[in-house]
């Protein structure tokens, strides 16, 4: 009698869980804080929050100390820096060679930047909390030693445009990341870029028009301007089309950069 010989069922390989978008975040996170330059660039954030405090004790008129005042004081170093941030958190892979491991783990590159996008994002949003708790302490300290008599008022409004202006630079940093891929030649084109723009709108009478449309640093300025007040629908208009040219445009030609780009 012979015996009838069954083939073993076909194995199965099951594809392993993507790992969910926070826990990329966290690890975006921890790369931009794990290094030693990485360490530095956020100290030196967080001391140029705290840097123009001094100067608006002792230069400013008491009565014109204000909480609101302070606060913007306190964004406008981090603002040249939050740029820089985010150049570096997407440059870094390519520059110290990281590229192959992220993208080996994660194959799907768009959800790489997500997460990025996303841990610049928490950076920014915790570089403005800090920036208010100095201004507070400032104030706070101002008022104690007689120094300080402004009020105390922040309106809700002009914190959320501080906040939509810091997380605009960060992603337009990335932006401009994404398209070069080289921290050195991104950070230097990012301030020449912009500063050419905006010296030829202001000296050439026929960019007067675009350059109200189209310098971003004149339409975001009013985000942190506390004298501006809450921006008009026309300046919202405004600060929609500089960001579409800057962040926008730059961001789309990045993602197909970042598709194509070998890794090696």
């Amino acid at each position: 009698m012979t015996a009838t010989m069954t083939a073993p069922p076909p194995t199965v390989l099951n594809e392993p869980p993507r790992p969910p978008l926070p826990r990329l975040t966290a690890v975006e996170l921890r790369k931009m804080t794990d290094t030693r330059s990485g360490r530095w660039l956020l100290i030196v954030i967080a001391l140029a929050a705290v840097a123009f405090m001094p100067v608006i004790v002792f230069t400013v008129p008491k009565q014109d100390q204000t909480l609101l005042e302070m606060m913007v004081a306190s964004q406008a170093g981090v603002s040249l820096l939050l740029p820089v941030l985010g150049i570096l958190s997407v440059t870094s892979e390519w520059s110290q060679r990281t590229a192959l491991t992220t993208f080996a783990l994660v194959p799907d590159r768009y959800r790489v930047l997500t997460a990025k996008l996303a841990a610049c994002a928490a950076l920014a949003t915790a570089f403005l909390a800090f920036g208010l708790a100095t201004a507070a302490a400032t104030r706070g300290l101002g008022g104690a030693f007689g120094r300080s008599a402004g009020s105390w008022s922040m309106p809700p409004a002009q914190l959320g445009g501080m906040l939509v202006f810091s997380l605009a630079l960060v992603f337009m940093g990335v932006a401009f990341g994404l398209v070069l891929m080289s921290p050195a030649l991104a950070i230097v084109l990012y301030f020449l870029i912009p500063t050419i723009w905006s010296a030829l709108g202001e000296m050439i009478k026929k960019l007067h028009t675009p350059a109200e449309w189209l310098d971003s640093n004149r339409t975001l300025a009013v985000l942190a301007d506390p004298a501006a007040g809450t921006a008009t629908a026309g300046e919202w208009a405004r600060i929609g089309v500089s960001l579409a040219v800057w962040l926008l445009i730059p961001l789309v030609i990045g993602l197909y950069r970042l598709s194509r780009r070998e890794v090696k």
